[in-house]
């Protein structure tokens, strides 16, 4: 079951909520594991749904009209490679990786239109799903208004396909 929580307390990324214009997040159980939160994270990216994909691709076609950057798909990363392997500043797919830890990962992109951050947190059974997005013009308002909604199906969807249990 994937429930919308608070932002844990104890994250790094609640440490990024001060002024954040749009934030949520979403757990789901997990079994024990020894992996890590970037393990994790890509294990969901891994199973992205298509249809999440077909999005991305369109989202990338219509922000080129206004200059935004292409950023590929959520599920392009490299499958050879371990988590072990990646360091803070590296790319994962469309994001950096600004902070990692075995308990955290996250991972963010910037634009001229806003400043987006992901968590992956492994709590004691769960793991958090956190966005946190700071807007910096009226393009970035009228973007969250549409994706916002998106967001909101992804999220879940995507936790949903990962089949962490």
């Amino acid at each position: 079951m994937i429930s919308a929580i608070d932002i844990p307390p104890h994250s790094e990324i609640s440490r990024h909520l001060d002024g954040a214009d749009f934030y949520d997040c979403y757990e789901t159980a997990i079994k024990p594991t020894p992996r890590s939160a970037l393990d994790l994270y890509l294990q969901v990216v891994a199973g992205m749904p298509a249809w999440i994909n077909r999005l991305m691709a369109l989202r990338n076609r219509v922000v080129s009209l206004v200059g935004l950057k292409n950023l590929g798909g959520l599920g392009d990363v490299n499958p050879a490679k371990p988590a072990i392997d990646y360091r803070v500043g590296d790319r994962v797919g469309i994001f950096t990786i600004c902070y990692l830890s075995e308990q955290e990962v996250i991972l963010g992109d910037t634009d001229k239109h806003l400043h987006v951050e992901v968590s992956v947190c492994k709590l004691e059974d769960k793991v958090a799903v956190s966005t946190v997005v700071h807007i910096h013009n009226l393009l970035g308002r009228v973007y969250m208004l549409f994706v916002a909604p998106m967001h909101r199906r992804i999220v879940p969807a995507s936790l949903r396909n990962a089949r962490f249990l």
